[in-house]
């Protein structure tokens, strides 16, 4: 006997259980015959992150190389990197990272009810990639003085020796990483479960903490500069784009979303 499975494309992603019942007369036998996991999908037209163009689609979904530029805008240096989201384990890893989120935590039934929303699951997983928030997060950013004692941000060509690393010990955040290790690896965990995904670069950055769309400088009267403003300007800055609709904001806001691992402030 023959079983076709048809799920909603809009359905919860993650692990499921997948069981036999049969009814006769006033009995009932069940049977349980495994597992199955369930991804978004870049094919499904009716999938909130589908992608029309198959060449789009190879590039952002299913290509696990890539190249993401970093430096400054005067000298700009193309660095490989192994994204793998494909390996042995890689998805276990991945799915377990919703699961320890502080979204999971708070409310289980709620969040897990949530996990069909691309929106969602992006944000979920930008939290997680960076261990800022005491949520058994993947990365510890560190940007200045010595790396001897674990290692150098420099050194990481890939994501999946940093996601095993933290698998193994026992999800507790990999040191150290910097914006285009974050977006690395956030762009491995998202391919991975199916939501198309890419880097962006950007020389001469602007930090605005403070949300009046200025960066603030303050000098004293003989014109010193005082460092009392949060502000900052980065020489460059590495975060992620994902594919999908934006249904809350309407037709034109589809397509490329910004999403952003580096911790920063705790975003409202």
């Amino acid at each position: 006997m023959n079983f076709t499975i048809s799920s909603p494309a809009n359905a919860v992603i993650g692990r499921y259980n997948l069981i036999l019942q049969v009814t006769s007369g006033n009995k009932i036998f069940s049977r349980f015959l495994g597992q199955f996991v369930l991804l978004f999908n870049p094919w499904c037209p009716g999938d909130d992150v589908y992608m029309a163009n198959e060449s789009e689609r190879q590039e952002y979904v299913l290509n696990e190389n890539g190249v993401i530029f970093v430096g400054n805008a005067k000298y700009i240096e193309a660095r490989g990197w192994y994204y793998g989201q494909f390996q042995d384990h890689l998805l276990n890893i991945c799915l377990t990272m919703l699961d320890l989120s502080l979204y999971y935590r708070q409310d289980a039934a709620i969040d897990v009810s949530r996990r069909g929303d691309p929106k969602y699951v992006g944000r979920v997983i930008s939290s997680m990639i960076n261990g800022n928030d005491n949520d058994n997060g993947v990365l510890l950013g560190k940007w200045q003085g010595s790396f001897h004692s674990h290692e150098n941000p420099s050194r990481w060509d890939g994501s999946v020796a940093i996601l095993q690393k933290w698998r193994q010990d026992n999800y507790k955040p990999v040191q150290y990483g910097q914006c285009w290790v974050f977006a690395g690896v956030m762009c491995t965990v998202l391919r991975c479960l199916g939501i198309p995904t890419r880097l962006v670069s950007n020389f001469n950055s602007a930090h605005d903490v403070d949300r009046n769309l200025s960066i603030d400088k303050y000098y004293d009267i003989s014109g010193k500069s005082l460092n009392i403003g949060k502000d900052s300007t980065w020489d460059y800055h590495v975060w992620n784009e994902s594919w999908f609709i934006r249904p809350d904001l309407g037709t034109s806001y589809n397509g490329w979303q910004v999403l952003d691992a580096t911790p920063q402030e705790q975003s409202k």
